[in-house]
């Protein structure tokens, strides 16, 4: 069956804009998965990278830095789930502990670096509520008697972080 070019431009758009996979931006046009990975491919032949207009629309619509703040997420929970499994594992030699321990420090390391450079906004504000606590705990610490003051201050300054960098 012979389909027009508003059926391939709305497979395109799923695909590119909506971010469905190939198959299901097909399936929702009726078109079947060879007759989409056709277009696809004979688009690139001519110049029209359906893979690349993919990927700009991500990182143009700040798609990138919510995937990369979704993964880091799973991730946080994913190191916690295996902290406990290697702690409360009797039957794990202590050296091999170790080793895992290193090795997931490793990995968290390498995402939380990759992070700062895919997340630029949530690093900020990462940092800039790490400088109040910082400053709340220095108050309580060394300037007990303006701990209400500080307080009385920090709601509204919060709400200008979450503007500036949230």
């Amino acid at each position: 069956m012979a389909h027009g070019e508003d059926t391939k431009r709305l497979v395109r758009k799923s695909y590119v804009f909506d971010g469905l996979d190939l198959s299901a931006a097909a399936a929702l046009q009726g078109v079947s998965d060879a007759t989409a990975r056709r277009w696809k491919s004979h688009a690139k032949e001519v110049g029209d990278d359906w893979d690349k207009a993919r990927g700009a629309h991500l990182i143009a619509g700040g798609g990138l830095e919510e995937v990369a703040r979704q993964t880091l997420a799973l991730t946080v929970l994913q190191v916690n789930a295996t902290l406990d499994a290697i702690t409360n594992e009797a039957d794990m030699p202590a050296a091999a502990k170790a080793k895992a321990l290193a090795s997931l420090a490793d990995s968290y390391n390498k995402l939380l670096s990759t992070s700062k450079r895919l997340m630029p906004e949530t690093s900020q504000l990462a940092t800039a509520m790490d400088v109040i606590q910082r400053l709340v705990q220095f108050v309580r610490d060394q300037y007990p008697q303006h701990t209400g003051a500080l307080a009385e201050v920090l709601q509204p300054f919060g709400e200008e972080v979450a503007r500036a960098y949230g």
